[in-house]
């Protein structure tokens, strides 16, 4: 990634594995995992354990922090999870889906699809597995101690001593994630439909992505 001082940063990203969303060398990613073996973020509810997938036509968000964390499920067990934080932020043609255990049927949940009405929310935090999308960063500063990460939010930051990253803007086109968990002080939700989809031709019940 290149950038000079005070100008967007540009980058294709394809987060696997806890890689944030700028060329993260291995030594670094190793402080992620470190940070989430440390408990490094604690959710404020337990979470199901099981994945749901959200895409949208764009994020665009004020306010960016990520850094390394993990999940607790109602029995105890820790899912280490990429956190991503936004303090603000709208999300056209939002999708979230996920699969109903045991039973070939999905729940999808789509908004902010009719133009100039997005979906937006606030404080939003997401614990992330996977992520992709084209996104550009601005004044971003990456490798900054986590616990002094704030421009994500207030709840936004990790432990002292471990790897963060935060930006004033982010911008994300095509954005494809797998999460375990979001929380958001608001979540708007214009043009909401929620549905409930069978098998389709394929035998596979709809989802985002």
């Amino acid at each position: 990634m290149e950038q000079e001082q005070g100008d967007p940063a540009y980058g294709r990203t394809n987060w696997r594995r806890f890689a944030v969303a700028t060329a993260v060398p291995g030594a670094v990613i190793a402080g992620l995992v470190i940070g989430m073996a440390n408990g490094a973020f604690a959710a404020s509810f337990a979470v199901s354990g099981k994945s749901f997938k959200i895409s949208a036509d764009q994020l665009d968000g004020t306010g960016f922090s990520q850094y390394g964390g993990t999940v607790e499920t109602v029995d105890g067990k820790q899912i280490p999870v990429a956190i991503s934080g936004i303090k603000s932020g709208d999300l056209t043609n939002l999708c979230q889906s996920v699969r109903v255990p045991g039973a070939p049927v999905s729940l999808t949940i789509r908004a902010g699809r009719e133009a100039g009405k997005p979906a937006s929310a606030t404080d939003l935090l997401i614990g992330v597995s996977e992520l992709s999308g084209d996104a550009t960063f601005t004044n971003i500063n990456i490798g900054q101690d986590a616990s002094t990460l704030g421009k994500g939010g207030k709840a936004a930051h990790g432990e002292a001593g471990m790897f963060g990253q935060e930006a004033d803007h982010v911008v994300i086109d095509g954005l494809r994630q797998t999460a375990v968990s979001t929380t958001a002080g608001t979540f708007t939700l214009n043009g909401l439909n929620l549905k409930i989809n069978l098998p389709g031709s394929n035998g596979q019940p709809a989802e985002c992505f």
